[in-house]
């Protein structure tokens, strides 16, 4: 079950809609081994397509390094679907290398509503898995 504040979810899908009509896609770091979502990072999708995302390598190896120098890890990997439903395609699957992460789908393709769901994504298996919205959480939203 991936248990998230409100505000990160705020966050997730503001940057869904202001992305719009290309894929939107970040991460939510938390400490190592905590399983929690604390730090928001929106990323850059190096792709700008509505079908397809791709991390800047650049931004990505300085994410993970400073990840790695906080003792965080990549609690939440988001990325949003313009026009098809919140489920990972053949292609978020083979491009889904942490195995600890919770994989956060946010369909954009209803301007009036979103949808999200998340998953876990291990050796090509996908897993739903409930996403329980808890208060806003304190911590600061990078942007």
């Amino acid at each position: 079950m991936l248990v998230i504040g409100a505000d990160l979810v705020e966050a997730m899908v503001a940057h869904a809609r202001a992305d719009h009509p290309d894929e939107a896609c970040g991460v939510i770091a938390g400490p190592e081994g905590s399983d929690r979502p604390e730090r928001f990072i929106p990323m850059v999708n190096a792709a700008r397509s509505p079908t397809f995302y791709e991390f800047d390598s650049g931004e990505q190896l300085r994410l993970w390094r400073e990840m790695d120098a906080a003792d965080e890890e990549p609690v939440v990997i988001y990325h949003s679907h313009t026009a098809t439903e919140a489920y990972p395609s053949r292609t978020d699957v083979s491009f889904a290398s942490e195995p600890n992460a919770h994989y956060v789908l946010i369909s954009t393709r209803d301007p009036e509503r979103h949808d999200l769901r998340s998953y876990r994504i291990i050796d090509g298996v996908v897993t739903e898995e409930p996403v329980e919205i808890v208060a806003a959480h304190s911590e600061s939203v990078d942007a």
